[in-house]
């Protein structure tokens, strides 16, 4: 069972849960995800040790009053919840959201980060990338009207029909967004981030020497396959799998995730070797 902390930032009580033993992995949730997304996703029992922070208003994490959110906001307390595990050196990886912030931490503090683990990667090195316009439309809608209006709004709206012919996967989590506690401060949250970027440039990722993994699945507007592609080309030595896409089957979605990373892991790192100081 995973380890419960509670970290301060500025006004912030932000949860860290700290799972498993052995090689530590800092792994970050999505937008809107969390530690229920994130335990679903990477490999358990299986000689990593596990650290994730719920970000400022995901999960159990509390929002705070520091504004705007960015990227960079985020990477900073994933960084302290690193300092707060004791750990001097880790792999640092997550899906969509928490890719951007695994790239921003290993391209800003190389010292601390010694691989990369990038699952559907939604942002390369520009603000606001236009795949993640959906986001942003259901972040204005929330904001302009309420949920439970925005929500019937964008239902129908010509990006909710483009995605349930598309990507039906992604059009149910924006719905998630309108469903979930605390829907309107949240949206403020999803305004922010959808417009914001990683704050690391093309020649950051190109000058990274360390053992990196980019998973990327089709039949995902959100998380394009050729930002997967393109972000593995720029990394020297970036390994690229492609894997099931949620929306035919997310059993094996998963579990070709799990695999792959596991194999990933145990491939390049020995465990006695990055143990936390």
């Amino acid at each position: 069972m995973a380890r419960l902390v509670t970290l301060l930032r500025d006004d912030a009580a932000l949860q860290i849960s700290d799972d498993g033993d052995g090689l530590p992995v800092v792994f970050q949730h999505g937008l809107g995800g969390g530690e229920a997304q994130v335990a679903q996703a990477f490999p358990a029992d299986a000689g990593f040790r596990r650290i994730t922070l719920e970000c400022r208003g995901h999960g159990a994490s509390g929002l705070g009053s520091s504004r705007p959110f960015s990227l960079s906001m985020f990477a900073d307390d994933v960084l302290a919840a690193a300092d707060r595990a004791g750990l001097d050196r880790f792999v640092a990886g997550g899906i969509s959201m928490g890719a951007a912030i695994a790239l921003h931490l290993a391209c800003r503090q190389p010292d601390r980060v010694a691989g990369l683990l990038l699952v559907r990667p939604a942002w390369m090195f520009d603000s606001a990338p236009m795949n993640l316009r959906p986001i942003t439309e259901v972040a204005d809608l929330i904001l302009d009207h309420g949920p439970d209006k925005a929500r019937a709004i964008f239902a129908q709206s010509q990006t909710a029909a483009r995605l349930r012919r598309e990507a039906p996967d992604n059009l149910a989590s924006l719905f998630g967004y309108f469903d979930r506690p605390g829907a309107a401060p949240f949206a403020q949250v999803l305004a922010d981030i959808a417009t914001d970027g990683p704050g690391v440039f093309e020649s950051d990722a190109a000058a990274l020497g360390i053992p990196t993994l980019v998973i990327g699945n089709a039949m995902d507007a959100v998380h394009p396959l050729a930002a997967a592609h393109t972000l593995a080309a720029i990394i020297p030595g970036a390994a690229f799998t492609e894997i099931t896409p949620k929306a035919l089957d997310s059993v094996r979605h998963f579990a070709e995730l799990q695999a792959e990373i596991t194999t990933f892991l145990h491939a390049h790192f020995n465990t006695r070797s990055l143990v936390p100081s």
